[in-house]
């Protein structure tokens, strides 16, 4: 009789005959078994061709006409895939197979259930479907949860030979593995998507940021040209050289915005777009931009060098590693060096400091997302662990490395190198 006619007749006496059914058996993982269940999202997902390929060779290779891939949550057994039926379900209540995941037996074979005393008394086995034969095995994850089985049905008394229940072994493997598939594709679309919304979030925020900061610029440039031009009347040679740096310091930082702006629409600009600069000039530009005590110097490279970089990226590095260099120096003469080195593959910088140091067990914390060493710096603010894990991203996105050495009180060395 079809199976169909059985859950009509199962509605009904699920509530007369409950209690004559024993009490099922569960998992002693119980707890943990559903909620793994749940990470995999597998129930009412509907008829999916690679599910339905094993269970049409279960049924072909043990032959037997009824073959099921069922997953199995506190009240309900969801068939993923149902040879042999149209069927999609069933309760708990009536399931054979929930004594399967919960046996720990790498499969639980019933040859005749109408005398086996767990199911003498199952409408499933009493009623219209005569179910008679069951073979299950449990759907064991790589985290030892049975999540629920491969199994084969019949109406009559059968056995399986020792390689028919080989082969159903390695079918509900392969059910496994798909379902592990299943899972980590999930999960890696879910990262994906995570990722774009972080990204994008950066991205406006990295825009909106670039224009708040365009606007008072662009007033300051403005006024600073026409102060330039109310002193030249007055022919105030100082003030007009205070104004011109004015002029030049906030030129530069508009031309940096410019470039934030440029990046924020189109991120792939960082690696792409690369030029050719001088480094010292480009240096000097940099530490235009940066308040430089008056105890402190800065030393360049020794001579000329040409570099070709994405300058956007190689601009927001040495921001960072020079402005730390100034901030955490408690030394009344402070000193940093900018050294330049290199030969037909890499480019070598060091920026060198004499200032409070790091301690060699943060020196790879200091590159981590919001790590911080919890000290003050000369103007009495802590950091935010933002700029040196910003280096570490861009130099890593430059396929580059950059490490650093130091003692407490000795200063610090940061090393660069990256690709030509």
């Amino acid at each position: 009789m079809h199976l169909k006619v059985f859950f009509i007749f199962s509605a009904y006496i699920c509530i007369n005959l409950k209690l004559l059914i024993p009490s099922l058996p569960l998992p002693a993982n119980e707890t943990e078994r559903l909620s793994a269940l749940q990470t995999y999202h597998i129930f009412d997902t509907g008829e999916e061709k690679d599910y339905d390929a094993l269970t049409s060779l279960a049924s072909v290779i043990c032959r037997i006409p009824i073959a099921l891939i069922t997953f199995i949550n506190e009240e309900r057994q969801y068939f993923k895939s149902h040879h042999g039926t149209d069927l999609t379900e069933n309760q708990r209540a009536f399931s054979l197979c929930t004594h399967a995941i919960a046996s720990g037996d790498e499969i639980m074979v019933v040859p005749d259930a109408t005398v086996d005393e767990r199911f003498v008394n199952n409408p499933i086995v009493t009623g219209p479907t005569k179910v008679t034969f069951y073979a299950g095995v449990p759907l064991v994850n790589e985290d030892g949860f049975a999540l629920g089985t491969l199994c084969v049905i019949d109406q009559q008394p059968r056995t399986l030979s020792a390689e028919q229940i080989e082969a159903l072994k390695t079918l509900a493997k392969q059910v496994v593995d798909k379902l592990e598939l299943r899972r980590k594709v999930v999960a890696l679309e879910k990262a994906n998507q995570d990722l774009l919304n972080s990204n994008t979030l950066i991205q406006k925020f990295a825009s909106m940021a670039a224009h708040d900061i365009k606007n008072p610029l662009s007033s300051i440039l403005l006024t600073s040209q026409v102060l330039r031009i109310r002193h030249e009347s007055i022919k105030d040679e100082g003030c007009i050289r205070l104004v011109d740096m004015n002029i030049a310091s906030t030129k530069n930082l508009l031309g940096l915005v410019d470039e934030m702006l440029e990046y924020s629409k189109v991120p792939s600009l960082l690696l792409a777009k690369k030029a050719k600069f001088d480094l010292n000039q480009t240096l000097h530009q940099i530490t235009s931009l940066l308040t430089i005590p008056e105890n402190m110097t800065i030393q360049m490279p020794d001579g000329s060098h040409e570099i070709v970089l994405s300058l956007i990226a190689f601009e927001q590095i040495m921001i960072n590693l020079l402005s730390n260099a100034i901030r955490y120096n408690d030394k009344p003469e402070g000193m940093i060096q900018v050294r330049f080195n290199e030969d037909d593959e890499n480019y070598a910088f060091e920026v060198r400091d004499n200032g409070i140091g790091i301690s060699p067990e943060y020196h790879e914390k200091i590159f981590g997302n919001h790590f911080t060493l919890k000290v003050t710096d000369r103007y009495k603010k802590n950091g935010t662990g933002i700029g040196l894990s910003t280096v570490k991203d861009l130099v890593t996105a430059l396929n580059g490395t950059i490490t650093v050495s130091s003692k407490p009180g000795e200063g610090a060395s940061f090393f660069m190198s990256l690709p030509r």
